[in-house]
């Protein structure tokens, strides 16, 4: 209805300032008079009067969702400067845009200049699992393995691959990785105590289920 009247409405105006406003020929109006309801006809039949407004999105709008918590903790955990670093920075600032097939194509570049970077390939297994939605894509398992190869002994690579497959699902498997980790670090870190939770939440999880952690 309420387009109606906004149509009519302004039909009325316009017929106001050409007939009276503008000194137009009795020609000029019958035309004019003709043309406008023309016009209505085809609102009335192309158009949608008693549908309510909806807001568009701005062209390009999407929903970003980077998870800033989870690029603190590879910054707590991995190189924060250096070359590495800076590829991670700019990957982040690609991620934080929404832009996450980009995020993971520049730690790509980064990588072909630095191939046995293990914090280069754990940004890229992270990156690749934001960009498949989380999902743990074959490519983003090779990225975490290869930081695990390169560094056999480093702490981010293990956990945040084991995190990629608990939030995927795959509680065994990231099990399988976090409790010897766990075993390793010392007493009292704040990240032995994390993931102690977390193993105790996948146990609690697999014996709800009627399976037995392994």
């Amino acid at each position: 209805m309420t387009g109606w009247v906004i149509a009519a409405g302004l039909a009325l105006l316009v017929v106001l300032v050409l007939f009276y406003a503008v000194s137009i020929p009795r020609t000029a109006r019958e035309i004019t008079a003709a043309a406008l309801l023309i016009g209505l006809a085809g609102y009335a039949w192309q158009g949608h009067p008693g549908l309510a407004g909806t807001p568009r999105k701005s062209a390009g709008a999407q929903a970003v969702s980077f998870d800033e918590e989870l690029a603190e903790q590879r910054r707590a955990l991995a190189e924060r400067y250096g070359p590495a670093g800076q590829w991670l920075m700019m990957s982040d600032g690609l991620g934080r845009q929404g832009k996450r097939k980009e995020a993971a194509n520049v730690l790509l570049s980064g990588l072909r200049q630095t191939p046995d970077d293990p914090n280069l390939w754990l940004g890229l297994g992270n990156a690749l699992v934001a960009h498949a939605d989380g999902v743990v894509s074959p490519g983003a398992e090779f990225a975490y393995r290869r930081a695990m190869a390169v560094d056999e002994k480093a702490t981010a690579p293990r956990f945040f691959y084991g995190l990629a497959l608990a939030r995927s699902g795959q509680l065994r498997r990231a099990r399988a990785l976090w409790a010897p980790l766990a075993e390793t670090l010392p007493e009292g870190s704040t990240l032995k105590a994390e993931l102690k939770v977390n193993i105790g939440r996948i146990d609690a999880l697999l014996a709800s289920e009627g399976a037995r952690p392994e």
